[in-house]
């Protein structure tokens, strides 16, 4: 009898162990897979880009504005800091209309983003 009552005791420490070291581990790999991705954004519209947002491809779970200031006509941006953690993010600039214009990137790679006024408006009609 005393040797099954000494194995349940280690037995059990060593699952609870197991367990949290699980439970611990799990946030440090959901973390690896962020990435930054660094996007330039150029401007050839005739208004000015006032905020830059990135989002899930299929969401528009829209993250604060990623731009320190506002893009003018002629002007770019770069924004190096993007976060991706899919293969592919949306990105939506805001006009100074309140117009907005979306594009998609690839994480991982730098990419360029040339919004012109023949670029599709999202104006809210």
């Amino acid at each position: 009898m005393k040797n099954s009552d000494g194995l349940r005791i280690p037995r059990s420490f060593i699952i609870i162990c197991v367990a949290l070291f699980a439970v611990a581990i799990l946030p440090l790999l959901s973390r690896a897979r962020t990435t930054s991705t660094p996007v330039n954004v150029v401007n050839n519209s005739s208004g000015e880009i006032r905020s830059v947002y990135s989002s899930h491809v299929n969401a528009d779970d829209w993250s604060a504005s990623l731009l320190g200031s506002t893009i003018s006509s002629g002007s770019s941006a770069q924004l190096s800091d993007v976060p991706c953690d899919a293969q592919q993010m949306k990105l939506i600039a805001e006009d100074q209309d309140g117009c907005f214009t979306t594009t998609v990137i690839t994480c991982g790679q730098s990419s360029t983003w040339t919004i012109t006024n023949d670029s599709a408006k999202d104006c809210g009609h």
